[in-house]
């Protein structure tokens, strides 16, 4: 299957898959990754080194998708950003901000670092659009009504080359710029369900009212 790559943005001329970013769009992935490694690299060096791998492949899939790879960068550099506090921090300040899952947070802390993220870091970085801090507060739970740059950093987590390999990411792997974005998200959205099945672990209530959004909506329903 072929995909138009031609983005209509405001980047620089794309060679193959390499991209071109204008002087002020350098400057910026610059100062994010150096404000990415100043709040995380000591503290939790593994996060950093797979927020850059996550950035760099969500760059990646958007050119093969035909999105803006310098929103995709920027989503995939900082939408790890939260999860330097702890699992109780993190609770706290989903409480402070009015964070409402539908179930206790305690339940879903995993599930809250992006959300809060999206709240709290447009006040530092505000020359951000909002569709960056969307795609990074959809990051972990998905939604009902992804757009192409929410779908690209979601799976960009979940497949960048430093995650462990299985065989659920493996097949996920392979469908890139073969399968279209939809199903690429769909594939990648699903395996993680069938992950969290099958290690037992408590799955978000959300996350099935998503999964039936979508399996109607592909049905033509």
């Amino acid at each position: 299957m072929a995909f138009d790559r031609e983005k209509g943005t405001k980047m620089g001329k794309r060679d193959k898959d390499t991209v071109s970013y204008t002087p002020e769009q350098q400057e910026e992935l610059k100062r994010l990754e150096h404000a990415l490694r100043d709040h995380m690299k000591e503290a939790k060096p593994k996060r950093y080194a797979h927020s850059l791998s996550v950035a760099k492949t969500a760059e990646s899939l958007a050119v093969t998708y035909g999105v803006d790879p310098y929103l995709a960068r920027c989503a995939g550099t900082l939408h790890d950003w939260y999860k330097v506090p702890s699992n109780d921090e993190q609770i706290a300040r989903a409480r402070e901000l009015g964070i409402d899952l539908g179930v206790d947070l305690s339940l879903v802390a995993n599930l809250l670092h992006g959300i809060i993220a999206s709240r709290d870091l447009p006040a530092r970085f505000p020359e951000l659009p909002a569709e960056v801090w969307q795609a990074i507060d959809r990051h972990t739970t998905g939604a009902a009504d992804m757009s192409p740059l929410d779908m690209v950093v979601f799976v960009a987590d979940g497949i960048e080359p430093l995650r462990r390999s299985s065989p659920g990411i493996e097949k996920t792997r392979k469908l890139v710029g073969v399968s279209s974005l939809e199903d690429l998200y769909w594939e990648s959205f699903t395996g993680g369900v069938i992950y969290v099945l099958e290690t037992g672990r408590y799955l978000y209530p959300g996350t099935l009212a998503i999964y039936n959004a979508h399996a109607l909506q592909s049905r033509g329903a």
